[in-house]
């Protein structure tokens, strides 16, 4: 496929800085549509009128595909989009009509978003739900290996009893469907959106849109939870591979695109191939301050119209049905910006999206999202409801919900004609897409489909184009198909790492390559190409001579995290300090008489100075899903490498570890690889030797503080206040309290008193293995400033007795008021201590604090595993020098 930006970087830096009118868009436009003027030409002023908005419509197209444009316009005020799906005046007249008929408690049920694991068929139909999700890392009957039929048949339970109500809506079914049907065992799954930027391909895009739309309806889903629209400003952010690039000219041409593809559809509503898509997260997600997830956005209006609303325009020309709200805050408060949580900004969620831009489609909120908002809670919202919010996802609390609006509106707190407001845009999302009428999930075309499922080919070449090569000494690459190679790195044979997050659970961790069947990692591509009998592979490098072979291949990289775990916070962007695994391994291999390539597996550019010294040859992969052999085929000159390496960065690089943000346009910009670099075979680039200076433990200190000195007690023999403890899980995030008999239950974890020093004085906690949960202590008031104990050389301290080890990956963590939180890997601590005897743990809590802000610390204490595990918990304290004693814990061994 012809690629569409293939400029110097010198180039990209340039388009950047210029400004031209935006492809597809009228200067300017009367309130009611537009002017009637020709693109390019200023509006003509007439006195007493207030200036026309600019208009948005379908973008310049480039081979059928929405072009990358050189340059984007400064938009003095947000635009009307033009969406390609208009209103059907029949299909008004008929959703009035429901909509008169209907009761209020019909009414909020249609509005009502519950998590499948919270919620029956049965109550679907007695309630008169609207709509279900599965949350990442749910399945029917909570099986991870359910089958299409699986799937298929709760959707079909489900809808049954919608239609079998009074009323006969159909339910929907959301999906996070954000890199294919990943929620989906044996489906193939594409790159993570950050790879797909360096593609700079809209109509691959479109392509993967389609093929995911079909995966949904082969397991009965309506409704996909994608695209993520997020122009990524601070790489720190855990959630920046689901952006598709900091530039927004791409995430604009993107947006549109992969709208046309889910949604397949015409100027009347969807393609009866197509599923509902959704332009998320509404608005600012990308530019919080220090990258930190759910934060705060401080951008000024022209920012978030010209930087953070790209997306969006071409989302919502394309015609996506529906808009996530962002659990992120817009404040500035000396530039007069105080809305506070996008969830309850009529501003931004009625006035702009709503009136300015003209969305008449639904806006649903994030997970339980409106409960951020002053003054709610997750079943209690009425600001959020008032400010715009049509659907509300509230997975667990959906009863109270229920209640608590209807008696809202009773009250008058939330006008009735909000409520047919937010009903009204529902049915017509649901007419749109045709699903009055249409026969069951399981009986619609595509159900089932393995074929629809299975779409390797498009996902191998879409690895292919989003990789980039950042150095190439020598032309080491691409190796000869005759090479004898070694390969080693953690993520050479790790379907969990090359899929990321969002992969089958939510935060991709957990998985094994079996839960993969349909797949292949990198080095089973390499197999593939090379034979086996020419690949050896040793993960660690140990007891291998490198000089044995034509080329070491290490891949190396990131591990799983999705939003929330993925904040680096205060920690650098040092691979090496991040991950000092990789680096070791490198360490065995470099300057041992073979050529080095390192390909690197990451959700985000990090500062690799010390890997790239050691490479002849880097590569980054991004996470490129379930199709490895994309990235051997580029390895290896082969039938499949074509023109080989096309890809450039659609994020830049950084040149040191506290480098961020980092984006054109902004002062101080000097990457290592600027947007836009990217070497082909025929280069080798001239990276030299790099600077390998570290600044430690991580980028800006607490300071301040003083110093403590007396233990702080957190849980001895009973809570001790002001923390409580809690269990949290799916079943219910927000936490349930252990009650003072010590007791309490889900489905994935159960808490009972238990004996670890003297009778009762700890608390037995048991994970099933049904799904990741949580035990905790917490200050439910909030954060206080702890840096004395960081400051007085503290550690964690706890006794505790394994009675089953964790039989999957299992943190420690402390939390600044969550997403802010730091964590260490305790899997093997808990795994190598000995089963039914009590042990004290000891970890610095300088292990915690490059990402734990110790001015504002909430929960003290949390053990989280994705699977089966049971240990007892008792005399929790944060203990005064007890950092520096001969039996604390290393940071080392906790990564």
């Amino acid at each position: 496929m012809r690629r569409l930006i293939t400029r110097s970087p010198r180039r990209v830096l340039a388009a950047l800085a210029g400004l031209a009118l935006l492809p597809g868009a009228v200067a300017a436009a009367t309130p009611g549509g537009p002017s009637g003027k020709s693109p390019g030409k200023p509006p003509v002023k007439t006195q007493g009128k207030p200036p026309a908005r600019p208009v948005v419509g379908r973008p310049d197209m480039d081979h059928g595909c929405a072009r990358i444009e050189k340059r984007l316009p400064t938009l003095p005020d947000w635009p009307s989009v033009r969406s390609e799906i208009k209103r059907d005046p029949a299909g008004e007249k008929h959703i009035a009509k429901i909509v008169a008929g209907m009761t209020l408690a019909e009414k909020v049920g249609q509005m009502t978003q519950p998590e499948i694991s919270a919620i029956t068929a049965e109550e679907v139909g007695r309630y008169g739900v609207g709509s279900v999700l599965n949350g990442g890392g749910s399945w029917p009957g909570r099986d991870k290996h359910a089958s299409p039929q699986d799937w298929l048949a709760l959707a079909d339970a489900y809808w049954q009893a919608s239609v079998s109500t009074r009323t006969k809506i159909p339910v929907i079914w959301g999906i996070d469907a954000v890199h294919g049907n990943n929620n989906v065992f044996g489906a193939t799954l594409f790159p993570q959106n950050i790879g797909l930027g360096a593609a700079h391909d809209p109509c691959l895009l479109r392509d993967i849109g389609a093929a995911t739309a079909a995966q949904v309806r082969a397991t009965g889903q309506d409704w996909a939870f994608a695209p993520t629209l997020a122009v990524v400003r601070d790489d720190r952010w855990g959630r920046t591979y689901e952006g598709y690039s900091e530039d927004p000219r791409i995430t604009r041409a993107y947006g549109y695109e992969v709208v046309r593809g889910l949604q397949g559809g015409n100027s009347r509503g969807l393609g009866d191939r197509g599923v509902i898509a959704t332009a998320k997260h509404f608005i600012g997600d990308g530019g919080t301050l220090k990258g930190q997830d759910q934060g705060v956005n401080a951008s000024s209006e022209a920012d978030m119209i010209n930087i953070h609303g790209q997306g969006y325009y071409g989302a919502l020309a394309a015609g996506a049905q529906t808009v996530m709200a962002s659990f992120n805050s817009w404040t500035n408060e000396d530039l007069g910006i105080t809305e506070g949580k996008v969830h309850g900004s009529g501003k931004l969620l009625t006035e702009v999206l709503k009136r300015k831009m003209g969305f008449d489609g639904v806006v649903v909120s994030d997970w339980n999202g409106i409960g951020q908002v002053a003054g709610c809670t997750n079943s209690n919202c009425a600001r959020a409801i008032n400010a715009g919010i049509d659907v509300v996802m509230v997975p667990n609390d959906w009863k109270a919900f229920i209640s608590t609006t209807i008696a809202q509106v009773e009250a008058g707190e939330i006008p009735m004609s909000r409520i047919d407001d937010a009903v009204t845009r529902i049915l017509r999302v649901k007419l749109r897409a045709g699903l009055f009428g249409a026969p069951k999930p399981s009986a619609r075309p595509g159900a089932g489909s393995q074929r629809a499922l299975q779409v390797r080919a498009l996902a191998r070449k879409a690895v292919r184009e989003s990789q980039v090569l950042l150095k190439n000494d020598r032309k080491v690459l691409p190796l000869s198909p005759r090479s004898k190679v070694l390969v080693v790195g953690k993520s050479a044979d790790s379907m969990q790492n090359q899929t990321g997050g969002w992969t089958l659970s939510w935060q991709g961790t957990g998985n094994t390559n079996a839960d993969f069947p349909n797949g292949t990692t990198i080095l089973g591509g390499l197999r593939e190409i090379l034979g086996a009998g020419n690949v050896t592979f040793s993960e660690t490098a140990d007891d291998v001579d490198p000089g044995r072979y034509d080329a070491v291949i290490a891949v190396i990289g990131e591990t799983p995290y999705a939003e929330g775990v993925g904040d680096l916070g205060r920690r650098s962007l040092e691979a090496a300090t991040l991950y000092p695994g990789d680096l070791a391994v490198l360490d065995k291999v470099a300057g041992r008489g073979a050529p080095v390539v390192t390909v690197y597996v990451t959700g985000r550019p990090l500062h690799v100075n010390k890997e790239l010294n050691r490479s002849d040859a880097f590569v980054v992969a991004w996470l490129p899903g379930t199709e490895g052999g994309g990235v051997a085929d580029l390895l290896v000159r082969s039938r499949d490498s074509g023109p080989g390496y096309t890809g450039t960065l659609s994020y830049s690089w950084p040149k040191s570890a506290c480098q961020t943000p980092l984006n054109p346009g902004e002062e101080g910009y000097d990457p290592l690889f600027p947007l836009g670099y990217g070497l082909r075979y025929r280069q080798t680039g001239s990276v030299g030797t790099l600077d390998e200076t570290s600044p430690g433990s991580g980028c800006g200190g607490t300071g301040g503080g003083g110093t403590a000195t007396e233990d702080l007690e957190i849980y001895n023999r009973q809570d001790v206040a002001p923390y409580k403890s809690f269990i949290g899980s799916a079943e219910n995030w927000s936490g349930t309290e252990i009650g003072v008999d010590g007791e309490a239950a889900h489905s994935e974890i159960a808490v009972v008193p238990s004996d670890v020093n003297v009778q009762g004085d700890g608390l037995k906690a048991t994970w099933n293995g049904a799904g990741a949960a949580q035990i905790y202590l917490q200050n439910p008031a909030g954060g206080g400033d702890l840096r004395g104990y960081l400051n007085a050389g503290a550690a964690l301290v706890f006794d505790t007795i394994v009675h089953q080890p964790p039989a999957a990956r299992t943190v420690i963590s402390a939390h600044c008021v969550y997403p802010c939180l730091a964590e260490v890997v305790a899997t093997s601590l808990f795994q190598k201590l000995p089963a039914g005897t009590k042990t004290t743990v000891k970890i610095p809590l300088s292990c915690f604090a490059p990402n734990l802000d110790f001015e504002n610390v909430n929960t003290p204490f949390l053990v989280y595993t994705d699977g089966a595990f049971s240990a007892s918990f008792a005399n929790v304290r944060w203990v005064p020098g007890a950092a520096t004693d001969a039996d604390a814990l290393s940071c080392a061994d906790l990564t």
